[in-house]
């Protein structure tokens, strides 16, 4: 560690306080360690601030002496973006939001709240509703994932089909720049036309960019009918019908199109306590639709299983169950959000998150199917994701009784072959989870030219000194 670095610590412990960091070395695992432990990093110090004063003095001091900072919400990124990997000859430090918790306002009549970093999904899905108001993200991550986190990497989570990313939800940021002062643009206006519209450069940044220290963001009206189905089809061909089907019949009311396979179901059934299929026969694929309004409409059930009865009549639906109470509706969601836990405990797992155009589902997944059965022969496709916004998680388990750390070793290579087939179907190898430092080679082979020229340039001007979350989006050296 360079000489100067425990003067330097002491300096940024006193920023913020005793209860503002952590330097003994069990305490800071957990925040050095990826979820799914895909990464293990290194830093001397864990920060806490409380208040975004505290974060802009301890940029001023790392970018004064070249101290890496990498940002970090609730941890529960799947691709190594807010994991710190401090040497002795470039150390860095690890700046979490966690203390930068509080819900600043909650203003029903503009339909917007305004919160710290630091809080968590839930909770400002819960300060909405106590103001009868609806805060539509969600993910399999929301009793832990925290809004800085899920406006660095342009979360989407299972309501994008009705409600758009995170970055269709934010409208204002309030960020750390890599000098130390505060961009101050935590404003709730839905129309601003004043020059560039400089927070949607930190939106999916991935804190490369600054630190995100608050957020101003869009609330809706309370959904007052809910009908939630599940639903079995006969392939993928049938699932992408069904889904235009539902587009067409059901309208702007859909708000969830949700998909699994067979063995993605299977896993869950396994590993989850308390889960059990929803249909008592199997099928190749499952729907997960969700329709929603803000009205009272006792004929919205009624509509969804006149929906469902034409479907099976076309022979596009197999089976069908229509949540008959709440508890029934967060069985079929809890259903949904265990399938990455699930795919955890069964071993080993190549994960992929990928978009194409939601047409051209089926062609990719027959095709990259076959590509990794070919390569690895016994590998089992987990599939499962947002089929009403083209995105798949299109992850792979071990073949039974196989080495894990072998078949760990062929990510980078399965992966390109996995990506390569997204690409070829005018689709993204990142869909939701971002770069990190899981796919900054795949970043520079996909996005070379004039895209990630523009990026680099980009992030040269804002951070020129590279102390922003360092090595994650590209290479530190670039």
């Amino acid at each position: 560690m360079t000489p100067l670095f425990p003067t330097i610590a002491a300096e940024l412990k006193s920023i913020v306080g005793v209860r503002g960091f952590l330097d003994c070395p069990e305490d800071l695992v957990r925040y050095i360690t990826e979820w799914r432990g895909l990464y293990r990093g290194s830093a001397p110090l864990v920060l806490l601030p409380s208040t975004t004063s505290q974060v802009a003095e301890i940029v001023r001091l790392c970018a004064r002496h070249g101290i890496g900072i990498v940002p970090q919400g609730g941890n529960t990124g799947l691709v190594g973006g807010a994991i710190p990997h401090s040497t002795p000859e470039r150390p860095q430090v690890l700046v979490s939001a966690r203390r930068l918790n509080a819900i600043r306002s909650v203003d029903a009549a503009n339909f917007s709240i305004t919160v710290e970093a630091g809080c968590v999904l839930a909770n400002v899905q819960a300060a909405a509703a106590a103001a009868a108001r609806f805060f539509p993200l969600s993910l399999a991550a929301e009793g832990t994932c925290q809004l800085g986190g899920v406006v660095s990497t342009n979360a989407g989570g299972t309501a994008v089909l009705r409600f758009g990313t995170m970055r269709e939800l934010v409208l204002g940021l309030e960020v750390v720049v890599p000098d130390g002062r505060v961009l101050d643009s935590l404003r709730s206006l839905r129309k601003d036309n004043t020059g560039y519209d400089l927070k949607q450069l930190f939106i999916g940044a991935e804190g490369t960019l600054g630190f995100i220290t608050a957020v101003s963001c869009k609330l809706f009206p309370q959904p007052r009918s809910v009908v939630t189905a599940w639903v079995a089809v006969p392939s993928g061909g049938a699932a992408l019908h069904v889904y235009a089907a539902a587009r067409d019949q059901l309208g702007d009311d859909l708000t969830a199109f949700e998909f699994a396979s067979q063995f993605t179901i299977d896993l869950v059934a396994r590993h989850i306590a308390g889960s059990r299929p929803p249909l008592p026969n199997t099928s190749p694929w499952y729907l997960l639709i969700e329709i929603s309004t803000s009205r009272i409409d006792q004929s919205l059930e009624s509509r969804v299983q006149e929906f469902l009865g034409r479907m099976q009549d076309a022979g596009l639906v197999t089976d069908a169950v229509v949540a008959a109470s709440s508890a029934q509706r967060d069985a079929l969601w809890r259903l949904r959000h265990s399938m990455s836990e699930a795919q955890k405990k069964e071993g080993a797992s190549i994960k992929h998150d990928v978009s194409v155009p939601v047409a051209s589902m089926e062609a990719f997944l027959n095709a990259a199917t076959a590509a990794v059965e070919e390569l690895i022969p016994g590998v089992r496709v987990v599939a499962f994701g947002h089929l009403g916004d083209g995105n798949v998680h299109f992850n792979l388990s071990q073949p039974e009784n196989a080495d894990a750390a072998a078949f760990l070793a062929r990510w980078d290579e399965i992966s390109h072959h996995v990506h390569a087939i997204a690409i070829s179907q005018g689709g993204s190898f990142s869909a939701e989870h971002g770069i990190g430092a899981l796919k900054i080679g795949e970043l520079a082979h996909w996005r070379a030219g004039v895209a990630l020229e523009l990026m680099r340039a980009v992030k040269r001007t804002f951070d020129p000194l590279d102390i922003m979350n360092p090595g994650k989006l590209f290479a530190s050296d670039s």
